[in-house]
């Protein structure tokens, strides 16, 4: 079943317009028609069975039945990941939307190449991905902030997987293991890593883990995948049922 996030209110007789996009989308991409079924989510009020009441020439107007899912907290995860390409950065974001991160957060590093990236689409991929993956609510896309003053403003109470391509941490399962769940972030680098000051500057915040991902160099966006999946592994729910 088709599923769609929404800003709107989600509660039983409330009917309401899509925006334009989404109406061309249920019913000129998907066509859908009067009474045919779809799941909303807005991130507040749960998952909701719905309907179509009425299609126009350029509008959708859906009302919510049932919910069939309440609405849950999901994990307190960060990404952090230093602007890349965009090809990398967009798959970055759709991997962080199904692999559970509650934000990410982009970084503007030494060896940055860009200091812009379009956060209005990049937010659209991560709606699109938690559509598709059953996810309740859409990661927040924070805009692009130097990597300094983000570290200096670190909170305590937020560990920072720091992975750390020089080699000399502890593999990320090791370094993980002990650690209580919680909020946390984990930390991605550029293709051409981080400096020497920035990897001291690091390593000197409050709750920093380092961590390594292997013997092997990874490009920007198979190191995010590879530390979701990890971090999941040891202290994100894949742990639960």
């Amino acid at each position: 079943m088709i599923r769609l996030y929404v800003s709107q209110e989600l509660a039983e007789d409330a009917q309401f317009a899509v925006s334009p996009e989404q109406a061309h989308y249920l019913t000129n991409v998907m066509r859908l028609s009067v009474g045919d079924e779809l799941l909303l989510f807005n991130g507040r009020d749960g998952e909701w069975r719905s309907r179509v009441a009425q299609v126009g020439k350029r509008a959708c107007l859906l009302e919510p039945l049932i919910r069939t899912q309440a609405q849950a907290i999901g994990l307190d995860l960060d990404l952090i990941v230093a602007l890349v390409k965009r090809a990398r950065l967009e798959t970055i974001v759709e991997k962080a939307a199904e692999l559970g991160a509650r934000r990410v957060r982009l970084a503007i590093t030494e060896r940055t190449n860009a200091e812009r990236t379009n956060v209005e689409r990049l937010t659209a991929i991560a709606t699109e991905a938690a559509e598709q993956t059953g996810r309740l609510d859409v990661p927040e896309i924070v805009p692009p902030e130097k990597l300094d003053r983000m570290i200096a403003d670190w909170p305590a109470d937020r560990p920072l997987m720091f992975c750390d391509e020089a080699g000399d941490a502890a593999p990320a399962l090791a370094a993980l293991a002990g650690r209580t769940q919680g909020p946390w972030a984990v930390l991605i680098g550029p293709e051409g890593g981080f400096s020497p000051r920035e990897r001291a500057l690091i390593r000197s915040a409050a709750g920093a883990v380092p961590v390594s991902l292997g013997p092997r160099i990874l490009r920007a966006d198979t190191a995010a995948i590879a530390a979701l999946a990890l971090w999941q592994a040891a202290l994100g729910d894949w742990r639960g049922t």
